[in-house]
């Protein structure tokens, strides 16, 4: 099981779809907006499928007011393409993003990766100059961690900027979801190899609640 997983991992990239390929899910998430206004000023959590899949977003920090804007298999770029749809409208004062596993598995190198993310910051703070950001580490998984060494290394791009930055913040979660011998944790990752089941979230709650702490929002308060 796991060296067919590894062997998918190394297989040629796909092309990665164009951001209107999203318009679907975005139209969405804004016709959800409508029927049940979001909280504002709160913590929006944006990227992948890690994002949208974590159905205990709402519960995981307690008296912390969240918004999940995770969409399909998004990469950065299509997070930033409509931020002004799913995150400037929230208003929000912590924006958490997990993406650049899917830039990588489509073929971009660790240096766009980082580009992307640069971009990113700089969309959304047009519009929301004050806003505090939170990027999740990429996660090592027996699905793609034959192009772990190329995420780990997009992972220390990104932490590196990230220091240089005001109100980054770089939440790495790799270390607790590998083992001793630096393989990715198989009991913190689905049958599929790649997304998480709730002892994968449990490391990513813990991660970031001293951050969204730093930055005003302490869970259980």
């Amino acid at each position: 099981m796991v060296a067919l997983l590894l062997l998918a991992g190394s297989v040629a990239h796909a092309r990665p779809p164009p951001p209107q390929h999203w318009q679907a899910d975005i139209d969405a998430l804004v016709a959800g907006d409508s029927a049940h206004p979001p909280p504002q000023h709160g913590v929006l959590f944006v990227g992948s499928s890690s994002i949208r899949m974590w159905t205990t977003l709402a519960t995981a920090f307690p008296g912390v007011p969240v918004v999940n804007r995770g969409f399909g298999g998004s990469a950065i770029a299509d997070s930033t393409f409509y931020a002004d749809r799913i995150i400037t409208a929230c208003h929000p004062k912590v924006i958490v993003m997990y993406a650049g596993d899917n830039d990588i598995a489509e073929g971009d190198t660790p240096r766009q990766v980082l580009d992307g993310f640069k971009a990113f910051v700089g969309r959304v703070r047009h519009d929301l100059p004050d806003v505090a950001i939170a990027y999740i580490s990429i996660k090592p998984s027996l699905a793609r961690f034959a192009m772990w060494p190329q995420m780990r290394e997009a992972n220390r791009l990104i932490s590196e900027w990230s220091r240089t930055q005001s109100r980054v913040a770089f939440v790495d979660v790799a270390p607790k979801m590998l083992d001793a011998h630096g393989e990715p944790r198989a009991e913190l990752l689905r049958e599929d190899g790649l997304h998480m089941t709730r002892a994968g979230y449990a490391i990513w709650i813990e991660a970031l609640e001293p951050v969204l702490a730093g930055y005003g929002f302490k869970a259980g308060s």
